[in-house]
């Protein structure tokens, strides 16, 4: 049993859990309140480090995943980097910025306790929720939130106090999603091996390699992490010795080969401040909630446009991989995948298969279908997900981790990092877009000039109102989501958290905005 200390801080300042991406982008916009960072592993960069395959790589062009004030050292955006490249940016920003000093290594929190009320009493805003209630100031002067905090080694626990808490601990890792079965057919009957994604990533090459040649194996799922799988499958399986690969598939979704459609570049679809116009926003208006409905035809004809182009340049009839669905509902829940280059002359060769199911369970020897057929099968891999909003519903105190997500199964954030009802906390990198690192910088920025005071926020209520409309029009756009993702409104949402800020924004290229400049820096600080 860990040996336990209690360690508060004499001067309570600001907690940040986890050290990917959004938690080095929140250290270092946070970082004149000297931070003090827990990192579970010995490293950063989060999922890229820790989920994240040979294959894996960035599913945007590098301009599209850059910090607005550290860009790549060789940008070459016909290309997509590796997640060895990702973390090497990651490495050269936090080491540029002096942002590594603030991270604790091998520091994994274990609890989260409220003491805010300074009686012991676990209370939330709800008692202020239908009223003009305010969310109190950040940084109060006094812990709201104890961390217990287990440290490798020497194993020790040790309890920090918190004006301020952000979590950055994502959706994706630590918690894999499994399926449920039916008694006596799941994984207890099969006598070959199961594995998740999360377990396959800790593999290194030459093992992943061994575990896959001359192999049957099933790939379960169709999104990015099991097309990545599916291929290096199929690479692993080269030469007449080879087995074929067979990806068990639920749900389609939409695959790219590249950002580019009947030879024009994507982001005038979606990307851009005309495309965007199309489609329905929080606070949209009177004149564009009359304007909304009559747009519909140009809004069908963007997504059958691109469709079409897909279809032609894709053997997804051939394979029986042609969505139900438009292609805009892939792209407004940002589960839109690009493929690798090889991936359906694999197929071609036999060595990539794919068999679609509503419904599948084990046997013996490998997966049996609702069809009554069988698929045989020495490894199992399932690419299912991850249950990311149960890691922080298990690290919240109750009533708070009720709260951390709705009925409808999204995390009802406003700006996409504060609850309402959660006092002095902070989430980041909870909601997607095109681009998730400077939709995580922005909202780092945003959160630093709260916690400095620089703005006010509006009324409980109204926050909750704007959340609750953000979430109505998602579930208007797309029946995926849940994955809270903004990506039809994208920058409409950076334009309402830069005027909250009393800022202007620019944009530096077509795809997303990039850069932000104050009013007044009298008023605000310095300039990005």
């Amino acid at each position: 049993m860990a040996c336990e200390q209690i360690s508060y801080r004499k001067s309570t300042g600001v907690g940040i859990i986890g050290a990917g991406i959004s938690g080095i982008a929140a250290a270092k916009q946070l970082s004149h309140h000297n931070p003090i960072v827990f990192e579970a592993t010995d490293s950063i960069g989060g999922v890229w480090k820790h989920c994240s395959f040979a294959s894996t790589k960035l599913q945007t062009p590098p301009c599209d995943f850059e910090f607005s004030d550290y860009p790549w050292p060789q940008r070459d955006n016909s290309t997509f980097p590796s997640y060895l490249d990702i973390l090497h940016y990651l490495h050269a920003y936090a080491t540029h910025f002096d942002v590594l000093k603030f991270v604790r290594f091998n520091s994994r929190v274990v609890e989260i306790r409220y003491i805010g009320g300074g009686d012991g009493r676990e209370t939330t805003n709800l008692d202020v929720a239908a009223g003009p209630g305010e969310f109190g100031p950040l940084l109060s002067g006094h812990p709201v939130w104890e961390v217990a905090v287990e440290t490798h080694p020497p194993k020790t626990i040790e309890r920090y106090g918190f004006e301020l808490l952000v979590v950055c601990i994502g959706k994706y890792g630590d918690i894999p999603k499994m399926p449920v079965f039916p008694p006596n057919k799941g994984q207890e009957v099969y006598g070959g091996k199961v594995m998740h994604t999360l377990d396959y990533s800790k593999l290194d090459k030459e093992a992943a390699r061994e575990l896959l040649k001359g192999k049957k194996v099933a790939v379960v799922g169709y999104k990015k992490s099991a097309i990545d799988l599916a291929t290096e499958c199929a690479q692993a399986n080269q030469g007449a010795d080879g087995q074929p690969c067979t990806m068990v598939i639920r749900t389609l979704h939409w695959t790219v080969p590249a950002y580019w459609i009947w030879g024009l570049p994507f982001f005038l679809f979606y990307s851009t401040r005309s495309s965007q116009f199309l489609h329905q926003r929080p606070n949209q208006g009177l004149l564009r909630n009359l304007l909304f409905p009559l747009l519909s035809p140009v809004r069908k004809a963007v997504s059958k446009f691109i469709e079409s182009y897909l279809v032609w340049k894709l053997p997804l009839v051939k394979y029986g991989l042609k969505p139900d669905h438009p292609f805009e509902e892939d792209y407004a829940s940002c589960q839109m995948a690009i493929l690798p280059e090889n991936f359906f002359s694999e197929a071609d060769n036999g060595k990539i298969m794919f068999k679609k199911t509503p419904r599948w369970w084990f046997w013996n020897g490998g997966l049996e279908f609702e069809d009554n057929t069988k698929l045989e099968a020495d490894v199992v891999l399932l690419a299912t997900g991850f249950e990311g909003k149960k890691k922080i519903q298990d690290l919240l105190p109750q009533p708070f981790s009720s709260l951390i997500v709705d009925s409808s199964g999204i995390m009802p954030l406003y700006r996409g990092t504060i609850h309402p009802l959660i006092p002095n906390m902070a989430f980041v990198g909870y909601i997607e877009s095109v681009s998730n690192l400077q939709t995580a910088e922005l909202r780092c920025k945003w959160l630093s000039r709260l916690a400095d005071g620089l703005f006010k926020l509006p009324s409980i209520k109204k926050m909750l109102d704007q959340t609750s409309e953000e979430i109505e029009i998602m579930k208007k756009t797309t029946r995926f989501y849940k994955r809270h993702c903004i990506s039809t409104f994208s920058i409409n949402h950076s334009d309402e958290i830069c005027e909250e800020m009393g800022w202007k924004c620019w944009r530096k290229n077509n795809w997303v905005l990039e850069a932000f400049a104050p009013y007044s820096s009298q008023d605000y600080g310095e300039e990005d």
